[in-house]
């Protein structure tokens, strides 16, 4: 089939415009905060078990003992539950509101909400954000403080497989002596995909481990 000069022009300004458009992202200044990464972690133990299943991790996984996991027994795209024995946690979302937010743009793409940089959608104006995380254990509720969950948005709580079957990419591990619990989330996106963990140990909230651009 022969192409017309112009509609040969047309396919190759569409093109150079498409090139152009993933240069101007693959440009785009990164400013989130990197002092969370797995990278920065130094407990040994936490850190091995980190490896085990985070994909920051990946390299160091090699030998590493698969940790216990609690199954994931409820999840939409707003709730996600994880229940087993004398542990429940639940994870919830719900809908960003750009009007109640200052929103800072470089070329047209959003870096930085409320003067912060941030996770999820990298670029462009999220739809969800992580409202609560919380674990539930023996009679005990421990809740993650919001400023471990202020820069996270568009949480990926379920997705649906190739047969249609609804499936989840997130976890919650136990250590192997049952003390530190680990709540996983992966949010995977075209540009910018992030992972979170929340790290509880003996009932208290102890910290998160955030990466984000792990998967091309």
């Amino acid at each position: 089939m022969k192409i017309g000069k112009k509609h040969f022009s047309i396919v190759l300004v569409s093109v150079i415009m498409l090139v152009f458009c993933v240069s101007a992202q693959d440009d785009l200044p990164d400013y989130r905060n990197k002092k969370d990464n797995f990278s920065k972690v130094r407990e040994k133990d936490i850190r091995s078990d980190l490896a085990s299943f985070a994909i920051a991790g990946i390299e160091e996984r090699i030998g590493k003992k698969p940790l216990k996991s609690i199954p994931a027994r409820n999840y939409s795209g707003s709730f996600l539950l994880f229940e087993e024995g004398n542990i429940k946690v639940n994870i919830t979302a719900s809908i960003f509101d750009p009007s109640k937010h200052r929103l800072d743009s470089v070329e047209k793409y959003l870096v930085k909400i409320d003067k912060k940089p941030y996770f999820g959608n990298y670029g462009s104006v999220p739809r969800y954000t992580i409202s609560t995380v919380t674990l539930f254990i023996d009679n005990d509720t421990v809740v993650v403080p919001q400023t471990a969950l202020f820069d996270l948005y568009s949480p990926t709580f379920a997705y649906r497989d190739g047969g249609g079957i609804p499936k989840t990419f997130n976890a919650v591990y136990l250590s192997e002596d049952k003390r530190t619990i680990y709540v996983y989330m992966l949010n995977k996106e075209d540009r910018g995909s992030y992972e979170v963990t929340w790290i509880f140990r003996d009932k208290k909230y102890l910290r998160r481990v955030v990466d984000s651009n792990i998967l091309k």
